[in-house]
């Protein structure tokens, strides 16, 4: 049997703020489906966040005192089981009480605590795994402490190691002042840690792991050059043999407009037409005019330049003035993006729904609601929300970067007028070419024939985690 322990920061629906917590909410039961003989585990840590409903079905497994450098803290491990998996939680109030999981000035004694905690965690539970599977930069020491303080006692020494980089962007760089003091790390260690002068807890997991990947193929290539690898291309030409990239999925059962709870009217590739009262429903819960005719185009993203939202800028003014359609956007983010936004409902106030919030509820509205989804990204790892919009029948419009490239093709129709392609795609990093698209995006939503043909297309595309499992399953056997 095969035993697998995932190690993250978040993981759905205990706690989660993102794409990571999607993933490993969703990927480690899709690896336990696929492969019935595996035992799946995972551990994050036990957040205020996580509720008492899921807090009053955990059991007590073990408490003891974790060793960091001069500290000796408590520990607390509980668990319970969901689709398969074994899921862990690591207690301690100290680190993990807050009113966020990220963004504390601590964050690196927090999460070199945890990682120490899970390494530990394993001898008390007389748990040892074939596989320590861990993500991004939160979960970089796992691997690291794994090699150079757990390697060679006994039950250690036999466990193989994959590191995933969700997003390169954030790597847990570090003053060497904290090496001993925060990471409990000596001088030896100084050259696996030491990137460009200082601590980088994602290079020194590069380093040590026995394979390296990204959340699609694209970005695996992307990371290798100065312009998406935010100085870490240097470290990885130095290990290409061991780096690959896996397509992201999403979980077909959390995101299903057939049986989503919190959508007005429940439809399917097979009853597309049902979609539009969800359209509608959506309209008369944001005070936007009742006209399921109108295109609604979507925005669901943090509000940020990365994501593309510089380009948006440049084109809204004129797309909400010269096209017959509304846009809704809903995310949080930076102060000049959210202010823009804003004042374009004040100059559009029958076209324009400006949402500065985050609500996963909402969100899924909004995706049953939409008609076109714009998500023209300068750089994007793999992102889920192209996938989610998809499966809701949303009409995509992206650029080619990252797990965009890879999920979305540009459609087209050939002389025998069969569809080609599950969206509408852009090369360049261009507001013209973005404007360009989301045209022709429009354009085909006013044939109601095409558009119907190709949203069926769309919403009949697999972003299941089938594939992607199998693709782990096989890296796991290969290790």
């Amino acid at each position: 049997m095969k035993k697998i322990l995932f190690v993250g920061a978040e993981a759905m629906p205990f706690a989660a703020t993102g794409g990571l917590g999607d993933v490993l909410g969703s990927l480690p039961a899709a690896i336990a489906a696929a492969d019935p003989e595996a035992d799946i585990r995972v551990v994050i840590p036990l957040y205020a966040q996580v509720s008492e409903t899921w807090r009053a079905q955990m059991k007590q497994e073990a408490v003891f005192y974790v060793k960091l450098a001069w500290r000796n803290q408590y520990c607390g491990v509980y668990s319970l089981v969901k689709d398969g998996v074994t899921y862990y939680f690591l207690d301690n109030e100290y680190y993990f009480k807050r009113d966020t999981l990220y963004g504390q000035l601590d964050d690196g004694e927090r999460y070199a605590y945890f990682c120490r905690a899970v390494l530990e965690m394993m001898r008390h539970l007389n748990y040892y795994p074939d596989i320590l599977h861990a993500h991004d930069w939160q979960a970089a020491l796992s691997v690291v402490y794994l090699n150079a303080n757990y390697r060679y006692v006994e039950g250690y020494h036999t466990i193989r190691s994959v590191f995933t980089i969700h997003n390169i962007e954030y790597q847990g760089k570090y003053d060497f002042g904290i090496l001993s003091d925060v990471f409990d790390l000596g001088y030896e260690q100084y050259s696996l840690m030491n990137y460009g002068g200082c601590i980088n807890l994602m290079k020194a997991a590069i380093e040590c792991a026995d394979r390296v990947t990204t959340v699609s193929p694209r970005y695996a290539e992307e990371i290798l050059s100065p312009e998406y690898a935010h100085g870490l291309h240097y470290c990885l030409r130095n290990h290409t043999g061991k780096l690959c990239g896996i397509l992201n999925g999403i979980d077909y059962d959390y995101y299903n407009p057939k049986t989503d709870p919190v959508i007005t009217q429940h439809y399917s590739a097979a009853s597309i037409h049902r979609k539009y009262a969800n359209k509608v429903a959506l309209q008369r819960e944001t005070g936007l005019p009742e006209s399921p005719e109108t295109p609604l185009l979507a925005i669901i993203s943090r509000l940020a330049t990365h994501k593309g939202l510089d380009l948006i800028t440049e084109i809204a003014y004129n797309l909400m003035k010269e096209q017959n359609a509304q846009l809704v956007i809903l995310g949080k983010g930076e102060a000049r993006y959210e202010q823009f936004f804003l004042d374009l409902q004040a100059q559009f106030p029958d076209k324009v729904r400006a949402l500065i919030q985050y609500d996963r509820d909402l969100s899924k509205r909004i995706y049953a609601a939409a008609d076109i989804f714009l998500m023209p990204s300068r750089s994007e790892p793999c992102g889920l929300s192209q996938m989610i919009a998809s499966r809701y029948g949303a009409i995509p419009v992206t650029r080619e970067t990252g797990g965009l490239y890879d999920s979305i093709k540009g459609y087209w129709k050939d002389e025998d007028g069969n569809i080609h392609g599950n969206g509408f795609t852009f090369a360049n990093y261009s507001s013209w070419e973005l404007a360009e698209r989301t045209g022709a995006a429009i354009a085909l939503y006013e044939n109601a024939k095409e558009r119907k043909a190709l949203v069926r297309k769309i919403m009949e595309t697999d972003f299941s985690w089938n594939v992607s499992a199998e693709r782990y399953l096989d890296m796991y056997r290969a290790l």
